[in-house]
């Protein structure tokens, strides 16, 4: 009886014990191992009792996701088979086929190949449907199929694909890909140079080190920095990047937590290249985390000049922690400052709404800060440029139009029937702007704005309580008027989605490096920062100088 209770009851005050001393939870101790107890207790007699036969395993791991999503969308568990399938690669290198491949309704669709790499050897273009993967028919797999797609290097394998409706088949051979942190860089202009970040992998800094350095050689005197669409990545390699610019010894971020151990002042390590050169930060509502750092830090330094939209607003810092038979959590355990004390996080989720959605920091709860030379710059989420442009702001149009596809599928017809562009810029006319509406209309495109989704919410209540049929007319006069008002809205918007479509059009023809190079002479955020760059009265005024 003794070994019993020590084994029933001592063990797991043992562990949580364990538990308690790791996580410096002191005061919370009781509650922790109360809570402990009463789920070990609940999981044990459900699994015990349940009339049909339970799998203990998918239910924890529904019952642990379940937890953490109700914390922020950052803070994920990952099982001993999730550990195996999704560990990242942070040195920019991997194996594989070299193409962006999504899901979508369960379709496996090619986005984007990269130039010379096996995918594009081997003859796919975006919009083909892989359809089967060696002997797997992908029609009745339910897995990740991405996965079949991976491989030891050399590996061939079969792929069967729609194209245009119609069935081919090739082969492909797995190889590595190295994917480029600096995917282009070049002259714009007598003297400016200009260089794309689009992500920070271990090879970052040094990429941006090398494209700064020749352009230098071959007569840069100013520099653009392009962060648009920069997800992040590692913060080293933030912190090194601005270390290009800024002397050693600098504070570029700080991160800030509950635990003492997780905070951390982040300084320039190394002599920069050069702390003199102009320099203007391009960012957009895409450019997030380690994108942020950089931009908030040169600024808050007097740096460089940041230009485009206000930024995401990812300002949580992750650790990923190994737990016990193969399992890992990644959890947010601080948050990120700038130089001058600003917070980067926009969303709030330790307050949600109604729908359970994390509220954005009201700009009346904003906090001024002060950058080196006395500048006011303001907290609320995300770096609000010094220099806004409406025209790096996406409208929610066009964000739909991207997010649900109705421009790529456009592209991929406009594509095949158009074989001979080539290296030609495309010229797209009022008269194509209205060819794509009818293709929308005719593929009953659905623009799912937030308003719209709204709405059909509270139908969807609405048939629950069943009182649908006292609301239906009004429901549908306040849709049609909805849809009404988005035609408005996409009519309103013609150029801005004019430009989408080209640049999804280059980069079906020109790869991406393509739709660079056409940056650099069609871009207006770009042609606005050289013409900053080049009027040194005004960028030196914004900077105080």
């Amino acid at each position: 009886m003794t070994k019993l209770f020590k084994k029933r009851y001592v063990l797991p005050l043992v562990a949580a014990g364990i538990l308690f001393v790791g996580a410096g939870f002191k005061n919370d101790f009781f509650e922790i191992a109360k809570q402990i107890e009463i789920f070990t207790t609940l999981f044990k007699t459900v699994n015990t009792n349940y009339v049909d036969e339970t799998n203990p395993g998918e239910l924890m791991d529904k019952a642990i996701k379940s937890m953490l999503s109700d914390l922020d969308p950052y803070t994920v568990y990952f099982n001993e088979q999730d550990v195996a399938k999704f560990k990242i690669n942070n040195t920019g290198e991997y194996t594989g086929i070299g193409a962006v491949v999504t899901r979508r309704e369960g379709k496996l669709i090619i986005r984007e190949p990269y130039k010379n790499y096996p995918a594009d050897k081997a003859g796919l273009k975006a919009g083909d449907e892989i359809i089967q993967i060696g002997d797997v028919n992908l029609a009745a797999f339910k897995e990740d199929a991405g996965e079949l797609l991976k491989g030891t290097r050399n590996t061939k394998i079969d792929i069967k694909y729609l194209r245009q409706g119609k069935p081919y088949s090739t082969q492909i051979v797995i190889n590595e890909v190295d994917v480029k942190a600096v995917p282009f860089f070049s002259m714009v202009g007598k003297d400016v140079g200009y260089i794309v970040l689009s992500q920070f992998n271990g090879k970052a800094s040094a990429e941006t080190k090398e494209a700064l350095v020749q352009l230098k050689n071959e007569g840069a005197r100013k520099i653009i920095l392009d962060l648009r669409g920069n997800p992040g990545g590692l913060l080293n390699e933030a912190v090194n990047v601005c270390n290009l610019f800024v002397p050693q010894n600098e504070v570029i971020v700080t991160t800030k937590s509950k635990n003492e151990k997780y905070n951390n002042t982040y300084k320039t390590p190394k002599p920069p290249v050069d702390i003199e050169i102009p320099l203007v930060v391009l960012v957009d509502g895409k450019s997030a985390s380690a994108s942020e750092i950089v931009a908030g830090a040169l600024q808050d330094l007097d740096r460089a000049v940041i230009v485009g939209s206000r930024s995401f607003g990812k300002g949580l810092v992750q650790r990923p922690l190994d737990l016990t038979y193969g399992t890992q959590v990644k959890v947010t355990i601080s948050r990120y400052y700038t130089p001058s004390g600003r917070g980067i996080q926009a969303l709030d989720y330790t307050h949600k709404d109604a729908d359970g959605k994390a509220i954005r920091i009201d700009k009346k709860n904003y906090n001024a800060f002060k950058t080196r030379k006395g500048r006011t710059v303001y907290d609320g989420g995300g770096i609000l440029p010094d220099v806004e442009l409406e025209e790096a702001k996406q409208s929610a149009i066009a964000d739909a139009l991207l997010r649900n596809d109705g421009i790529f599928n456009f592209v991929t017809g406009y594509y095949y029937k158009n074989p001979s562009l080539g290296a030609n810029v495309p010229s797209f006319t009022d008269n194509d702007f209205e060819t794509f509406k009818q293709f929308l209309k005719k593929e009953k495109f659905d623009f799912d704005t937030e308003t719209e989704r709204a709405l059909k919410a509270t139908l969807e209540v609405a048939k629950k309580e069943k009182v649908d049929g006292s609301i239906s007319a009004e429901y549908q006069q306040l849709l049609t008027a909805l849809q009404k008002s988005e035609e408005k809205e996409f009519n309103a918007h013609k150029e801005e989605i004019k430009q989408l479509i080209i640049d999804e059009i280059i980069k079906r023809y020109q790869y991406k490096e393509g739709l660079y190079k056409y940056y650099t002479t069609n871009n207006p955020e770009i042609a606005k920062s050289v013409a900053l760059l080049n009027n040194p009265a005004e960028y030196n005024k914004i900077l105080l100088k």
